[in-house]
């Protein structure tokens, strides 16, 4: 083939075969007769011969002709439902969009942001991974995921991370524990106790160590120095609620967790000395645009908390 065959030259010939007129196939694809004629002969000179036998009374397909209308008529139908779909896409009228979400997260607060998202973009099939935040990154990161919903993961070169709210964390204690009716506890009041941790490495352990750390240093007498040591250790939250609430120990968990926690049994007290905070956002990658699902639900997540950015992620 010493040319290519274009989409116009399809449908001419398309055309042709369904009048077997020149005049009515040319009103059919918007062309004159002789841009008509044009359009079949360079088809016929890019295919290696004839497709239409004419005469002065005439116009009939040659049986080459009989044998590629079909796939003529397929590409055409082929290449018309490839840019219907890319125009659904767009229109967010169909799609998919895979996305991970940190599980303290998903039992509490997903559900009303995606109610919200699909009343706006109902044919849309959304795929929530819940993970833990460390898994949240990894799968953004790793492009597995579009978008995810997790703790700040620090400063990176290679994602972004966008702030929905600051998440204060609580005291998870066994609902009738000696401390559950305090209204605030400090560290101090639990380090003898029996203390539920993640499992390393884990950012959310992490952090609480640094703060408690960041506070001794603050301390001027050793008296006021608080520790804790973890005697039980678990991968997941919905975990350490359950010990908590069947009296294995107390722990210290984000305040997203409150709720669940509650459910499970176990009363959560506000923290202070030290106070330990962090930010939940989420997460995208720096170099790659977002399909146009993905960046509607990261506008929904946005406009949900009032929050704004002078960017697009």
């Amino acid at each position: 083939m010493s040319q290519a065959v274009t989409l116009k030259q399809l449908r001419a010939f398309v055309a042709v075969a369904k009048t077997a007129s020149f005049a009515e196939a040319g009103s059919l694809v918007h062309l004159s007769q002789p841009a008509l004629s044009i359009a079949i002969k360079n088809l016929e000179q890019a295919v290696g011969g004839k497709l239409l036998v004419r005469s002065t009374r005439t116009l009939a397909l040659s049986p080459e002709g009989q044998s590629f209308l079909p796939v003529a008529r397929r590409m055409i139908a082929d290449w018309d439902g490839a840019f219907l779909d890319l125009h659904n896409m767009f229109a967010l009228k169909r799609g998919k969009l895979n996305m991970a979400c940190m599980p303290s997260f998903a039992a509490n607060q997903l559900a009303s942001v995606l109610s919200a998202f699909r009343e706006a973009h109902e044919n849309i099939n959304v795929t929530v991974h819940d993970v833990v935040a460390e898994d949240v990154v990894a799968m953004v990161r790793d492009g597995k995921v579009e978008c995810g919903i997790c703790f700040d993961p620090g400063p990176s070169e290679d994602l972004n991370f966008t702030p929905l709210f600051n998440d204060e964390f609580v005291v998870a204690v066994p609902a009738g524990h000696k401390l559950a009716t305090k209204k605030k506890l400090s560290v101090k009041h639990i380090q003898n106790e029996s203390y539920i941790s993640l499992q390393a490495p884990s950012s959310m352990s992490a952090l609480i160590a640094q703060e408690i750390e960041r506070y001794n240093s603050q301390q001027k007498s050793d008296q006021n120095q608080q520790v804790l040591s973890p005697s039980l250790e678990a991968h997941q939250l919905v975990s350490i609620g359950s010990m908590v609430a069947n009296g294995l120990g107390v722990s210290i968990v984000p305040s997203l967790c409150a709720p669940l926690f509650k459910q499970q049994g176990a009363v959560c007290i506000t923290l202070h000395q030290p106070n330990v905070s962090q930010q939940v956002g989420v997460v995208t990658r720096r170099r790659y645009a977002l399909s146009a699902a993905g960046q509607s639900f990261v506008d929904c997540l946005l406009d949900l908390y009032d929050v704004h950015v002078e960017a697009s992620l």
